[in-house]
């Protein structure tokens, strides 16, 4: 198929972010998709992590389908995962416009948006409506700017999804909710963790199967973070850790008039840092707890550079915005390539290797 986003691009761009996103989240709902992710996936690119079968490694970052309107339509350009959210139990509006903010000149977004969704109602319908034949798909859950108890919500997001995604992705990392970022300390984490996992538990009693827990972190964390991070991740029953979410930092490297935007900042220049963190992930947990590695990821080698650093697999979002729907077939076509050249019989076998 010809890739006509290229010369779609500056008509695109010339939108206000938003505005534009919102519109490509309808043309997915409505099944508009381009076909790139029609043909088969490479045998190479099979994969399992956290108990789940993936026929490639690609997903879909959450962040893109807030709430889970376009599932289906993203699964079709070929993601082998889907990721849905970040859903609050209440419905909130988020942060004021503008919330988003293309840096074009440095290939990378900065968004402020502040879990922004319609809440587990609407969410509840979304997922209770996809067909049972499909890729595996993630429920991120957050909890309200507002609340009380914010580990209470996660809580409550999890029973209330609970069956019907694959896995769930505890996001305790976005920079857009004040005081977020504070779960990921040692103590808080425990105690967010011991609850979610009891809430899992009690629903498995209740004769319900057994869906992996991951916990969503931020690319900005000290040495100290990733050590306590990994010891609760080796001594519960978490299920994975992605690696990461957007950055507060500002390379100096940055050269657009918005780079000054509060907020969080994705794309490419969150690549090297979201690797390296993944890569230390990798070490503190010696290999043991699966990684999705997440920020950055612009081609097959990206993705490739992940895997070697750890990650059994990785999810991509910011980078449509420059490089629209065909980036995923080119990804897994390049990431495939680039595993058979290297004399890998699969995904797995890649993983971590370049601390081998």
């Amino acid at each position: 198929m010809i890739n006509l986003f290229p010369l779609a691009r500056p008509f695109i761009h010339a939108l206000d972010p938003e505005k534009a996103h919102n519109l490509t989240i309808s043309a997915l709902k409505a099944g508009i998709t381009g076909c790139f992710g029609s043909a088969a996936d490479d045998p190479v690119l099979a994969t399992e992590a956290f108990g789940l079968k993936f026929s490639n490694p690609v997903g879909l970052a959450a962040g893109f389908d807030k709430n889970a309107d376009a599932v289906m339509g993203a699964q079709k350009m070929g993601f082998g995962f889907t990721e849905a959210g970040t859903v609050t139990p209440k419905p909130q509006a988020g942060n004021d416009k503008p919330r988003l903010f293309r840096l074009s000149e440095d290939r990378a977004v900065i968004n402020r948006f502040g879990f922004n969704n319609e809440g587990l109602d609407y969410f509840e319908k979304q997922l209770k409506a996809l067909p049972a034949t499909r890729q595996p798909v993630g429920a991120n859950v957050g909890a309200n700017k507002d609340a009380e108890d914010r580990t209470a919500d996660y809580v409550t997001g999890i029973n209330r999804l609970y069956g019907l995604s694959d896995y769930f992705t505890v996001n305790i990392s976005s920079p857009n909710t004040p005081g977020l970022r504070a779960l990921q300390s040692k103590a808080a984490l425990e105690d967010l963790i011991g609850r979610v996992l009891e809430a899992r538990a009690t629903q498995i009693k209740g004769g319900k199967p057994y869906i992996p827990m991951l916990v969503k972190i931020a690319p900005d964390l000290l040495e100290a973070d990733i050590a306590d991070i990994a010891d609760i991740a080796l001594n519960t029953e978490i299920d994975g850790l992605i690696v990461s979410n957007t950055t507060i930092t500002r390379p100096d490297t940055l050269v657009s008039s918005q780079k000054g935007e509060t907020g969080g900042l994705s794309g490419a220049p969150l690549m090297s840092l979201s690797t390296e963190t993944l890569s230390a992930m990798y070490q503190a947990t010696d290999g043991k707890v699966p990684l999705v590695g997440v920020g950055g990821i612009a081609s097959g080698r990206d993705a490739y550079a992940k895997i070697k650093a750890g990650a059994s697999l990785v999810q991509l979002y910011s980078m449509l915005v420059y490089e629209g729907p065909a980036l995923v077939h080119r990804v897994k076509k390049d990431l495939a390539a680039l595993l058979k050249a290297d004399g890998f019989n699969s995904v797995g076998e890649a993983v971590g290797s370049s601390h081998r």
